[in-house]
This record gives C-alpha cells, sequence and structure tokens, in this order.
C-alpha cells in the first residue's frame, strides 16, 4: 500500500488517508491546509496565513482563531506531528512527493531532463504521469483570493509549459496521430496559446493531413486577429509557408519513423560470436525471390543451450530493413514447466500489434488465424517463432504470403513441418574450439579445457566467462572441478541470493522484477534487487531493464535446487499479485464491484498512486498475471484465481485485452465450480456477462449474469445479486430492451435500498435510469436522477460513475432548456486525465450533439472529429455509430450533402452489424431527412417507416418530425456507465 498521507491541490482539495477520501467541509479549513501543503516542510508565517484566509478583514481575535482552525485541521488528519507550530509560524511535515503541486513540478522537470538527454521514451511516460495528477484547475475549491491569484496563474504556466513540452517529445517520437486530438483540445481551450497550433498544423501535416493543417492556421490567424487584433508570429508563419511548399525538414527524423510498425524482437546479443555459415544460410533461405509463393520457412534445431535463439535473434535484427512492415516475435514457451504459450494468446498478441482493436480480434484460434494471414497478405514482415516443441504449435501461426517468412527455433528438428510444409533446416551444432575461447574472451590451453568441459555451449560459456572475472583461468577449471559452471556460479552466491535463485523457480509467469522477488522470498525489495543482479551479473539470469527471466535450462536447475519453502513462496508472490491488483483496481475504478478482500498477511505492493501508475504496473505484468491465474487454478490456492480474475475485470474492460479476459475468467469459472465456491462462481459468471456485454453479444451477457443471480439467490447474498441486477439492468439498456432494462433496474434500486447496503452502488443503477429517461423523452426526470446519482458518486469518489452521471446530465439540461456545458466539460476533462479514451469520446460526441441542436455544424463537426479519433485505437462500435450520425448531420447542414449520406450508411451499416438498434433508429430518421432534402421522397418515407417502427418496438421517443428531421439527430442519447 501508498505509505503516508496523500494530498492533492490539482483540482478540489482532496484529502487521501489510509486509501479513503476524507472531506475538508470548512472553506477556511480548506484555504489554511492549501497554504500550508504549497509551502510543505516549510513555516508559513503567521501574517501570511492571516492573509491567505481574511486578506484585508481580518477577525478580532486572529490568532486565537487561527490556532482553532490549526487544532481541528490537526484532529481531521489524525496525527498532530502533520502540522508543527514554531515561533512565527506553522509548518507542514509532510514530504514533497505526497503533494501532488510538488510531485507534479519534480516529475515534469524530470521528464525535461530526459528530453533533453534524448531520453524520449522516459520522457512520455514522465510527461503522462505528471499530466496525469491535474484533476481540474488548481485551487478550484479553496477560498482565498489571495491563494489564487499567488499560486494559480504559476502552476497554469507550468502546466501549459509541460503539455509543450510533451507534445514536442510525442512528436520526436513519431506520435502524430495519436497526438492530433489532445492538440485539437489543446487549442480548443487555450487558443491563444501559439506553440499548441504550430504543434497541431505539424502533427497533422506529418499524418499527411496538409488540408487540415492548412485549415488550422486560418483557425489561428482568425483567433489570433479577432481576439487580440494581431498577425500569427513569425514561428506560426514560418511554418505555414513550409507546408504551403512541402518543406522536406518537416518530416519526422529517422529514429522516430514508423512508430507503429511492429518491432518486438528481444536484444540482440552483444559480442556475438561466430556462426557466420549459419546466418549466412539463413538470410540466402529468406531472401526475397520473386518466382516463390510458399512461406519460406526455417528451422534453427539443436540442443538446449547451443544458441538457437540468440541466432535468430541475432539474424532478424540483422535483415530488419528489408522487412519494412516489422517483425513479429513470439516465445512459444516449448520447454518450459509451465504450460506452453497458448495459439489464441499468441495470435491475439500479434493482431495487436498488427493494429487491430481489440474489441475486434476473433475469440476462435481459425477466425484468428484467418485474419491474421489476412492482414499479412499486403505486407513484408518476418515472424520470429521460439521455442516451439512440436510442428502443430507453429501451423496456425503461418502467414499465408512468400513476403512473410518464418524463423522457428526448437530442439528437434520439427520433420512434420519440413515434410507437410517445406520447412528448410538449419541444424545448429556447438561452437568451434575457436569460437568458444572468443566468447570466453580468453586463450591457450586453459581457456581451451575450459571450452571443453562447457561442452562448447555458449550457455554455458557464458556463464563460466561472467563469473571468471579477473580469475586465472587454471583457478577457476580446479574450482570449477566436476560441477558444471551454472552451479559453481550458483554456489559462490550468499545463502539468501542462492535461495531466491530457487524460488524463481516456481514463478508461473514469463519474467519478474525485483517487487515481485522480494514477496517471493519475503525479504526486503533492496536485498531481492541486489540478489537479482548477481545472479544476472553471473548470467544465471537474463535482465532486461528493471525486469529478469531464466533461460529454459537454468530454469530448470531454480526448480531442481533445493529450498524448503518453495510451495510457501509460490502463495506468497500470488498474493502479492492479488493485492497490487487490488491496489490498481481502487486508482483506476474505485466504483466498480469486487469481491471483498480476504484478510491475509501485507504483501510488499510498490506505490500506485495515480492511474497512470496502475496502468504501467498491470501492462507490464499482464501475461505474469493471466499465468497466475492458471496457476491458482490447477496447483493452488484455487480462490486466488478466480479473487485475480475478478480484479482484472476494469483493467481488461478499459485495454480491451479480449483474450486475455476470456481465458482468466474461464479459468476462474471452472476454480470457482470445482472448489463449490458460489461467490466466486457469480463472480466470474458477472465477469463472462461484462466481458460479452463489452463484445456486443447481449444474448450471451445475459446468459451469465442471469446465472450469476441464481447463484447469490442461492447463497441468500441480496447485496451482491442486486449488483449484478445493476449490470444485467445495463445490458438490457444497451441492447434496446427499455421494458426490460426499466423493470431490472427499478428492481436492483428498491433491493439495494431495502438492504441497507452501501449508497455507492446506487449511483450506477441512477445513471442507468437517466439514460433510461433521456431515451423515452424525459429529460426532467433524467435531470432529477442523474443529479442524485452525481452527488453519490462525488461523495465516494466513483470517477467512472461520475463521468456517465455528468456527460448525461449535461445532455438533459440542454434538452431541458438549461446549460450543461459545465457538466461535459468537466466529464471529459476527468475521462482524459484517467485514461478512459471510450468515455472521452462519448462526451464529445454528446457534445458535438448539444452544439448541433444550437444549429453551430461547424464546432459539432470538430467535436465529432475528435470523439472519432479517440476511438481510432479500438472503438466501441456503438460509439462509433453515433458519431458517425453526429457527423453526418453537421456535414449535412453544412451543405456536404455527399458526405453526409456516406456517414449515414456506414452508421446504419455499424448498427445493424452490432445489434444497436437505438443508433439505427438515429441513423435511419437522419438518413430518411436526408433523402427528403434530396428529393427521393419515396425512399425518404420508406427509411422513416423504418426509424418509426423501430422507435415504436424499443420505447424510444422520436419527435414525429424526425422521419424527416432539421438536423437529423434525435433528441435521445444513450451512455449507461460501462462497468458491469
Amino acid at each position: 500500500m501508498a505509505s503516508g498521507p496523500w494530498f492533492g491541490l490539482l483540482g478540489p482539495l482532496q484529502v487521501r488517508l489510509d486509501d479513503r477520501l476524507v472531506p475538508v467541509r470548512a472553506g477556511k479549513h480548506r484555504a489554511l491546509l492549501a497554504a500550508l501543503l504549497l509551502r510543505a516542510g516549510r513555516v508559513v508565517p503567521v501574517g501570511d496565513l492571516v492573509a491567505f484566509l481574511w486578506g484585508q478583514a481580518p477577525p478580532a481575535r486572529t490568532r486565537g482563531t487561527l490556532q482553532t482552525y490549526v487544532m481541528r485541521l490537526r484532529q481531521l488528519l489524525g496525527d498532530p506531528s502533520l502540522i508543527r507550530t514554531t515561533a512565527d509560524g506553522y509548518r507542514m511535515v509532510v514530504p514533497p512527493e505526497r503533494v501532488d503541486v510538488h510531485r507534479f513540478t519534480t516529475t515534469a522537470a524530470r521528464a525535461s531532463a530526459a528530453a533533453r538527454a534524448g531520453d524520449l521514451g522516459t520522457a512520455a511516460d514522465l510527461f503522462a504521469e505528471a499530466l496525469g495528477l491535474w484533476r481540474g484547475q488548481a485551487l478550484a475549491d479553496v477560498p482565498s483570493s489571495a491563494l489564487r491569484d499567488d499560486e494559480v496563474p504559476r502552476l497554469a504556466e507550468r502546466l501549459m509549459i509541460a503539455h509543450e513540452e510533451r507534445n514536442d517529445v510525442e512528436l520526436a517520437l513519431g506520435r502524430h496521430e495519436r497526438l492530433v486530438p489532445v492538440l485539437r483540445g489543446l487549442t480548443a481551450d487555450h487558443p491563444l496559446r501559439e506553440r499548441f497550433w504550430a504543434q497541431l498544423m505539424l502533427a497533422l501535416h506529418r499524418g499527411s493531413r496538409q488540408a487540415e493543417a492548412l485549415e488550422a492556421f486560418r483557425r489561428a490567424d482568425h483567433v489570433l486577429g479577432e481576439q487580440l487584433g494581431v498577425e500569427p508570429g513569425d514561428e506560426l508563419r514560418g511554418l505555414h509557408q513550409k507546408i504551403l511548399v512541402g518543406d522536406p525538414g518537416l518530416a519526422l527524423p529517422r529514429r522516430g519513423r514508423d512508430p507503429d510498425v511492429p518491432r518486438g524482437l528481444p536484444p540482440d546479443v552483444p559480442g556475438f560470436v561466430g556462426r557466420a555459415a549459419a546466418v549466412d544460410r539463413i538470410t540466402r533461405l529468406i531472401a526475397p525471390d520473386g518466382s516463390r509463393t510458399a512461406v519460406p520457412i526455417v528451422v534453427v534445431a539443436g540442443v538446449a543451450g547451443v544458441g538457437k535463439t540468440a541466432l535468430v535473434t541475432h539474424v532478424a535484427h540483422r535483415l530488419r530493413d528489408r522487412f519494412p512492415d516489422g517483425l513479429l516475435y513470439a516465445d512459444l514457451r516449448g520447454y518450459t514447466a509451465g504450460p506452453p504459450a497458448e495459439t489464441i494468446d499468441v495470435l491475439s498478441r500479434f493482431l495487436r500489434a498488427l493494429g487491430v482493436p481489440p474489441e475486434r480480434i476473433p475469440g476462435d484460434v481459425d477466425e484468428c488465424g484467418s485474419l491474421f494471414r489476412s492482414l499479412l497478405a499486403q505486407r513484408r514482415m518476418l515472424i520470429v517463432l521460439d521455442n516451439a516443441a512440436a510442428p502443430d504449435r507453429v501451423r496456425p501461426l503461418l502467414p499465408g504470403v512468400a513476403a512473410c517468412p518464418v524463423l522457428v527455433t526448437s530442439r528437434s528438428d520439427l520433420r512434420g513441418l519440413i515434410a507437410v510444409d517445406g520447412a528448410r533446416p538449419v541444424p545448429l551444432d556447438v561452437l568451434t574450439p575457436a569460437e568458444a575461447q572468443t566468447l570466453l574472451g580468453r586463450s591457450g590451453p586453459a581457456a581451451a579445457e575450459l571450452a571443453r568441459r562447457c561442452g562448447h555451449l555458449p550457455l554455458t560459456l557464458g556463464i563460466a566467462a561472467a563469473s571468471i572475472g579477473d580469475e586465472p583461468v587454471g583457478h577457476y577449471l580446479a574450482a570449477l572441478g566436476d560441477r558444471t559452471p551454472a552451479r559453481l556460479a550458483h554456489e559462490r552466491q550468499s545463502p539468501a541470493t542462492r535461495r531466491l535463485f530457487g524460488l524463481l523457480g516456481v514463478v508461473p509467469g514469463g519474467d519478474f522484477d525485483a517487487q515481485a522477488a522480494a514477496n517471493l522470498a519475503d525479504v526486503p525489495v533492496h536485498e531481492a534487487a541486489e540478489s537479482l543482479d548477481r545472479l544476472a551479473a553471473v548470467r544465471l539470469l537474463v535482465r532486461h531493464g528493471d525486469r529478469y527471466g531464466f533461460h529454459d535450462e537454468l530454469a530448470r536447475f531454480a526448480r531442481e535446487s533445493e529450498v524448503a519453502d518453495g510451495a510457501a513462496a509460490r502463495v506468497r508472490l500470488l498474493e502479492y499479485y492479488a493485492a497490487t491488483v487490488d491496489r490498481c483496481a481502487e486508482v483506476l475504478y474505485p466504483d466498480l464491484v469486487r469481491l471483498p478482500a480476504p484478510e491475509r498477511r501485507h504483501p510488499r505492493v510498490p506505490a500506485v498512486d495515480t492511474p497512470a501508475h496502475a496502468r504501467a504496473w498491470l501492462d507490464a505484468e499482464l501475461h505474469n498475471l493471466t499465468s497466475a491465474i492458471r496457476s491458482a487454478a490447477e496447483h493452488g490456492p484455487a480462490a486466488l484465481s478466480w479473487r485475480l480474475a475478478d480484479g482484472l475485470r476494469g483493467y481488461l474492460w478499459i485495454g480491451r485485452h479480449v483474450a486475455e479476459w476470456l481465458c482468466s475468467a474461464h479459468y476462474g469459472l471452472v476454480a470457482a465450480h470445482d472448489q463449490r465456491d458460489r461467490a466466486g462462481e457469480a463472480a466470474m459468471h458477472r465477469n463472462l456477462g461484462t466481458l460479452h456485454r463489452r463484445l456486443g453479444d447481449f444474448g450471451t451477457s445475459i446468459s451469465h449474469y442471469t446465472r450469476a443471480v441464481e447463484l447469490h439467490r442461492l447463497d441468500g447474498d441480496r447485496d451482491a445479486e442486486a449488483g449484478v441486477r445493476a449490470g444485467l439492468g445495463l445490458v438490457r439498456l444497451e441492447a434496446g430492451d427499455l421494458a426490460a432494462a426499466r423493470d431490472e433496474l427499478e428492481a436492483c434500486l428498491a433491493l439495494q435500498r431495502e438492504t441497507g447496503g452501501a449508497r455507492s452502488g446506487e449511483a450506477g443503477v441512477l445513471v442507468g435510469l437517466g439514460a433510461l429517461a433521456v431515451e423515452t423523452g424525459e429529460p426532467a426526470e433524467a435531470v432529477v436522477l442523474l443529479t442524485e446519482a452525481l452527488s453519490i458518486s462525488t461523495a465516494h469518489g466513483l470517477r467512472v460513475a461520475g463521468i456517465s452521471a455528468r456527460t448525461l446530465l449535461g445532455l438533459a439540461l440542454h434538452l431541458t432548456g438549461g446549460n450543461g456545458d459545465e457538466h461535459l466539460a468537466e466529464a471529459l476533462r476527468s475521462s482524459v486525465a484517467s485514461g478512459f479514451t471510450d468515455a472521452a469520446a462519448r462526451v464529445l460526441e454528446t457534445t458535438a450533439y448539444v452544439r448541433l441542436r444550437a444549429g453551430d455544424h461547424g464546432a459539432a463537426l470538430s467535436l465529432a472529429d475528435r470523439a472519432l479519433t479517440e476511438l481510432r485505437d479500438g472503438a466501441d462500435q456503438r460509439i462509433t455509430t453515433d458519431v458517425l450520425t453526429v457527423m453526418a448531420a453537421a456535414n449535412r447542414g453544412l451543405g456536404a450533402l455527399d458526405l453526409a449520406d456516406a456517414q449515414y450508411q456506414q452508421a446504419s451499416t455499424k448498427a445493424r452489424a452490432i445489434g444497436y438498434r437505438a443508433g439505427l433508429a438515429r441513423a435511419l430518421s437522419g438518413l430518411a431527412g436526408l433523402r427528403r432534402v434530396q428529393g427521393e421522397l419515396a425512399e425518404s418515407l420508406m427509411l422513416a417507416d423504418q426509424a418509426a417502427a423501430l422507435t415504436a418496438e424499443l420505447g424510444l421517443c422520436l419527435p414525429a418530425e424526425l422521419a424527416s428531421p432539421p438536423l437529423g439527430h434525435p433528441e435521445t442519447h444513450t451512455q449507461a456507465p460501462p462497468f458491469g
């Protein structure tokens, strides 16, 4: 868990103690606490505090009143030592990194330094972390004009500089496409900041969107002239001229080209030795040949430790420029103690690397393979399949074109692949004596003897070379005796390091870091890190950055080492994973109902304080977590399998990791069923219900949710039943069964209130009912429901429900003649800060619709374009459908009838494909109106009738004129909260 309190000033004042939010309700208390936190660790004189709290009108007893406020703050914080009294003031004793303002300043400075040093990847990560700390305007609810006048402009300027520097880094990394929506938002929010306009123009130009880049300049010129009466500055005008003439200097520097081309190879082996003949043969076998139609397949076969992976990795790095569309790598884990890599998982990873949105990746191996081969049909790529144990592990991963050769490594020659698929063998023998001595870095008779004792195997030679150091070879040989270099290297370690090495053999995943190793061995993290470094130094482990892994043979050696508490260590590791997943869940999606965590020992959990931290940890550990779930299901403790799977549900939703989600939920469900744990089994059915809801497979989703309800009833757990029924209601809402959705949600709300459960559980249900009220033409009722939902969400820190409530409330207020812009703006800010791209797209689409109703077609189109860009990397097809409908209506209003026609038809096609009937009704209504304008009255009437029939069937409230609507978009909009 994170240690110590956490204080937030970059937004409304926030105090978090022991992972719970502590409200500071009195305005003067917030002002006092903010003044102390802004100068954390320094004495703030009484005179300054008086000025911050009362300005020019202090009370008669300022010092006594101030002392009372300090006393109450100490009581609120629960630790009087946090606020120290000094001779002339007060001092807040809290580490700067526990205050978001100081964390932001430090992290942004580190990001700038990394950028100046050329470490752009680190800079991008640090800027994302720094910017993710902002939750709104600094000191938003602190009632002190003096503090705001002093601090807010300074912080706002630092924020702008951080945005500018982050944008420069992202542009240098070649991420111009994903940066466009960010820059559109920044130019809209800060239209007088010319640097943002310049960055937007450059991003559009590098994305081959020259017309849009020039249009961005025109808008900047207009804004600056209208608001300031000035022309754009030299930088902006110079960039405009360069875009006009196609200046090659605007192109992305070579190092940043093609950022999305897959390059998933392990690092090349430094000081690669020998193998000239093998390198030459492999190069010739996969060389382009215009007459060849079959896929070139090369099988590099040899005994364990002979250097197969090193060879193919070296060849792939040498030849990477021949394959402009990239390289794909997968370790098939054919010789590990655990299960081999699942074919569906490998294909899913390949498809994601090729840019397929996760929710479009099929759940069937054959369908995945077909999609994979079709995507490679027009590409030139190299595929490396490492550690294949059998031909049937390779065949589903083969492309269908000769332009994509495949390198396979195996301990066998895979004769079936040679006989049936035309693979060409490259047998790999041990190194020659001369090559072996080169790898050792020594020569002479003693070195020759050591090479012989190592069997001329690169793996063993590498361990010997790393272990020998400056020691004479003869001394090393004497110490070696009849042992292997690996065993000698192991024996030379300290007892603690030897123990850790043996325990690492039980790790179910492919790699690990110091935090995982510390929990495994039950030692402090710094001790584990020191032991890992010692093991890596003698090549018993392989290190990549801050992560470590095994060669298969050394993993076997580790498992064979005699360690007393291996079984207990494995449980400790699984508990560490579960505890950290729980912590990430609390940060990323605190409103998602999860299984209660049991009382257990407290693992050493890394500090996870921000959504960026949580996503980074989960991204790094995802494959280890799915392996842990399978390990727990098959070898126990079984309960950890379904608890881990349940804890990952929100992350898998956000990241759309469909294959991993399906696999983890399956193992969790089987384990819970075998253990006859109804609560666990119900949680896994709910998990699968959420997954299939995400995929738009509403029938399967309803089946799983219904089974979860049945299991909770058998257990008599009415609170849990209510939670599942909320999800069931939301599925029915999305499926367009509005009457059933209302019945389910109202029954759920009644059940929640009857059982006296926490009010936090009501927020999502109220949002669903609010969405229903909007859909059925009752916006005033929606305002009441959504206001209550927002109040509950705010009180309980429910980020997801709060975003959904604000989005719908903003719309409902506009529909009732009010103004919901503030709610929509806050929903967008929160979505972006949390990394919820679907939610951000939905807010943008909703705001676009509001602008459309007001007749501002240009603004609507711009907002819808931003929404569509948010969805490019993996779209929720329902949101995409609605965005297309809004874009079509906007283009119709702007007179671009052909474009509107295409977008309406695209929206209706998508809606039919995914069973989104409400979206289909909207698209058909808009298309009917367009056909009337185009003079095609018969088709207009036919489309209007189809829309009217759908409207009546679903219970939607579409105004009668929508059969030929003025704007092409009904006054209805569904936005259910995502997690069920």
